[in-house]
């Protein structure tokens, strides 16, 4: 027999294995249960094959009775059974020894990506509003709220310029270029909700006006500001640290 195979088996007579960490809350069962009834069984369970004893139910293969143990989709399978799917797709990679089942069973619960949050955003905002799709996505409330407002500062409404500079080509036998003055500036991005991407931006365009930032580019002007407003608040924190100090002094000096 050649594997992986690709076989039909009733979900119900498949073994869950003995070290399966994943747990699924009642919430994300019921989920798991309206994700199958909606898009159906369409990613397979993984299972290998182990020798159980002779006194079984199971048909002897090659003189040797198996049964098939899960390794990835333990709960899609224990739901599907529980809906009455007779059978579910499975891939079966044959004998294969506990540890190598380990690693599969691991790797099969992972994911090894993230997505582009915005990306994502904009994915799930094309599918519908929260309503529709909370009962089959395995997404909280929190995490679609999230989903449905988030967006980024829009830097291009202050007009900002990144002025990234494309070293010229030289000619040959042209001089060596000079080595370029040392880096004195990082451009940093921040995700935040639309709630607030607004206030923001206008909060960094009032400063910009009011302070002066207007002697470089606009995008280390509106940097300067955002500085500013910064060390303002700390230093405004620390006032207010020092007052608390010297109405305890006054108080004590009172008493």
């Amino acid at each position: 027999m050649t594997y992986p195979k690709m076989m039909e088996l009733d979900p119900s007579s498949l073994k869950p294995n003995p070290w399966n960490t994943n747990i699924v809350t009642p919430e994300n069962e019921a989920k798991l249960e309206e994700s199958i009834k909606r898009l159906g069984f369409f990613r397979p369970a993984v299972v290998r094959e182990i020798a159980i004893s002779l006194i079984s139910d199971h048909k002897p293969i090659d003189g040797v009775v198996l049964d098939y143990e899960i390794l990835g989709g333990e709960h899609r399978a224990q739901v599907a059974a529980k809906l009455g799917l007779k059978t579910i797709p499975v891939v079966n990679l044959g004998p294969i020894d506990d540890l190598k089942a380990k690693e599969i069973g691991i790797a099969d619960n992972s994911r090894y990506g993230m997505d582009d949050q915005l990306a994502f955003a904009e994915l799930i905002k094309g599918m519908g509003n929260a309503e529709q799709l909370k009962d089959f996505l395995p997404y909280t409330e929190h995490d679609f709220t999230d989903l449905f407002t988030t967006s980024e500062i829009d830097l291009d409404s202050l007009g900002l310029d990144e002025n990234f500079e494309k070293e010229p080509e030289k000619d040959q036998g042209e001089e060596p270029v000079q080595p370029k003055a040392p880096k004195t500036h990082t451009i940093i991005r921040y995700k935040v909700t639309n709630r607030d991407a607004e206030d923001i931006t206008a909060l960094i365009e009032r400063t910009m006006q009011d302070n002066g930032f207007t002697g470089s580019d606009d995008l280390t002007n509106a940097g300067d500001a955002l500085v500013h407003l910064l060390f303002a608040g700390r230093n405004q924190a620390a006032a207010k640290d020092e007052m608390d100090d010297l109405d305890e002094l006054l108080d004590g000096a009172d008493a």
